[in-house]
């Protein structure tokens, strides 16, 4: 699994310059500020639902660290915070459940609205916002969680088949 997780951050390296690059390009400037896809997040739920709660939440506070640095730098650290404690928050359910894709969307539904959420009540906690969080959940928390929730699902088939190991039911040899 290890020589796959380095590939899985080569990959959301290269989504997360995706990210910043070119959907800015792609989402119409009137909803710029409505609809986030944070895709390396999306991965971070990937890597909780496959690899466990530890790569999870390495995986998500380096990332959350890089997307503060890169994107979103009014302060240093609420995503890292955000994506690091969901990452370990969604492997501690993905090992206490057996992983369908139910339990996944439910995970992305979840894991999303809470991610924004804890950016809005830190934003708020430092001053740095002073809108209400009624109006942040219409018009930017609820709309990123279904476009991240349909992200996943377009990635869902493709990453669950290069993460999860074939079984060894046919009887053949592992190739390892």
């Amino acid at each position: 699994m290890n020589m796959r997780i380095n590939w899985v951050i080569l990959c959301a390296l290269v989504l997360l310059v995706i990210e910043n690059a070119v959907v800015p390009w792609i989402i119409p400037s009137a909803w710029s500020e409505r609809l986030l896809p944070h895709l390396c997040f999306i991965v971070t739920l990937f890597v909780a639902t496959f690899a466990g709660r530890h790569p999870a939440f390495l995986f998500g506070l380096g990332f959350g660290l890089l997307q503060d640095l890169l994107s979103y730098g009014h302060l240093i650290g609420p995503y890292g915070f955000g994506m690091g404690l969901i990452g370990y928050l969604a492997g501690l359910a993905s090992e206490r459940k057996s992983t369908t894709i139910g339990f996944f969307i439910g995970t992305v539904i979840i894991s999303g609205l809470l991610l924004d959420s804890i950016i809005y009540f830190i934003y708020k906690l430092f001053l740095i916002t002073d809108l209400q969080y009624t109006y942040v959940f219409y018009w930017q928390v609820a709309p990123t969680a279904l476009l991240q929730l349909l992200i996943a699902l377009l990635m869902y088939v493709p990453v669950r088949r290069f993460l999860v190991k074939p079984s060894l039911a046919s009887g053949e040899e592992n190739p390892e």
